[in-house]
């Protein structure tokens, strides 16, 4: 039947009122909203459905022990049901669909387990973790922690020693935290920092975020037994009871999502499966699959956004980004570069500001129409120095080049980016240095006809 959420809000409160009653009672592993089976055949009406091991007639059950055919008005209905962790051990090995190979490039959906125990399930997707900043993979506690005797540091191997898995070569993480409460059993593995990783699920694609399952929607896994499935939610109502064993002991999990196989399909999940992630049809995380009924007809999950919160982790980690080479640096040089002569009839070179350069070769920094600009001396607006002839060294009241006086900017010399300046701009100083050498080289042409220094006014 199609879900009718309406129907469901209005058994939700009643459901929640009695469940933990419903569980104490004898044989009963987990209740749910969903509907009323009678005679072999769906109802098509919502009931508070009680899920046992074994269903045995009432004339076999104390009358304390017996369910309740209806609850404040909300009919009941008792479905026999075998609810199972889904890590090992107990595992399928060898099964022809069953991924046990090592992969080179990490990712969600594929064999992980602790070094320290004969385990596997699956690591179900990459996530960051917000205490540590460390890329991740997402787990179930009783894959990665298993027992009460679990430590942070732990190593963890890709495959899990169930699928021979060597602790001293296949070690792809270590064990970051674990959390098993009411919403969640859920674990976190810092990847190491040598492997290669991919946001993405084998066989579904990239992580696309996350969103709330609802009651119907279709939704895909990957995971380490059977590989890539298809289902439907049927609940996110579920409260199951579960025995953890090794010191953890029974543990109930409520409000998680149940899920049926697409039709045609004879089961959602199966043991190994435990860690992986359930997503939408446009690969968004929906919950985090841990325990399956053993006959293949449900599968259990996390929702997401519990498992999220307490674990203390995001999806989509970022990728770091590439490393840039470091920039190059240029020394500035604010000095004139050729001779600055007196006043007439001596010829005269206009003052200079030489930009950042690595090059040998004197350059100048003068617009061309500069270099036949009559000199205007001594006056000093016209921004030029004038000195001995044969000055080829910074005038001495330069304090860029020393001297204690400082030096006057050229006219052409305005705020710093009159003639487009910028530093950052490696095509600008490109074509700017190319200026100025041949700027230079007309210079020294220049030099070559007159004969050297002394030659007249240009």
């Amino acid at each position: 039947m199609e879900h009718d959420e309406t129907a469901a809000a209005r058994i939700r409160p009643t459901k929640e009122q009695v469940e933990d009653r419903l569980l104490d009672l004898d044989g009963v592993v987990g209740v749910d909203i969903g509907e009323k089976i009678s005679d072999g055949g769906p109802t098509g009406e919502l009931s508070i459905v009680v899920y046992v091991q074994a269903k045995k007639p009432a004339s076999r059950l104390a009358k304390s022990q017996q369910v309740p055919a209806e609850i404040d008005g909300i009919r009941t209905d008792v479905q026999e049901l075998e609810i199972e962790l889904q890590g090992g051990p107990g595992l399928y090995a060898g099964d022809p669909l069953s991924d046990t190979s090592k992969h080179t490039t990490i990712a969600g959906g594929i064999s992980i387990g602790p070094a320290r125990h004969p385990n596997a399930g699956t690591g179900g997707a990459m996530v960051r973790d917000t205490v540590s900043g460390a890329v991740s993979i997402l787990t179930n506690f009783h894959v990665a922690c298993v027992d009460t005797s679990w430590s942070a540091g732990e190593s963890v191997l890709q495959p899990g020693r169930f699928d021979s898995g060597n602790p001293a070569t296949d070690q792809v993480g270590t064990l970051a935290r674990g959390v098993i409460s009411e919403h969640v059993d859920g674990a976190v593995v810092r990847l190491d920092g040598d492997e290669t990783w991919v946001d993405e699920v084998v066989d579904i694609g990239a992580v696309a975020g996350s969103t709330p399952a609802v009651a119907g929607m279709a939704v895909q896994k990957r995971g380490r037994t059977t590989e890539h499935t298809h289902g439907e939610v049927v609940s996110t109502d579920a409260s199951v009871r579960l025995d953890y064993g090794d010191g953890v002991g029974l543990r109930t999990l409520r409000q998680q999502i149940s899920i049926r196989p697409a039709p045609g399909a004879p089961r959602f999940s199966d043991r190994g499966d435990s860690g992986s992630v359930v997503m939408d049809g446009s690969r968004r995380v929906v919950g985090l699959l841990f325990a399956g009924a053993t006959d293949g007809s449900l599968t259990f999950a996390n929702p997401v956004a519990a498992v999220l919160a307490e674990l203390q982790v995001t999806l989509n980690p970022p990728r770091p980004g590439p490393v840039l080479p470091p920039l190059r640096t240029r020394i500035p040089a604010l000095c004139p570069t050729r001779v600055l002569v007196d006043c007439p009839p001596l010829r005269t070179r206009p003052w200079v500001d030489c930009p950042p350069v690595r090059l040998t070769r004197v350059l100048v920094d003068c617009p061309p129409v500069l270099t036949t600009r009559p000199p205007r001396c001594p006056t000093l607006d016209t921004r030029v120095l004038c000195g001995p002839l044969d000055t080829r060294l910074c005038p001495v009241d330069s304090r860029i080049c020393g001297g204690p006086g400082g030096w006057v900017p050229t006219p052409w010399q305005g705020a710093g980016d009159e003639y487009g300046y910028s530093p950052d701009d490696a095509s600008f100083w490109a074509g700017y240095h190319a200026a100025l050498d041949e700027v230079a080289q007309q210079l020294d042409d220049l030099d070559d006809l007159e004969g050297g220094d002394g030659g007249g006014q240009r």
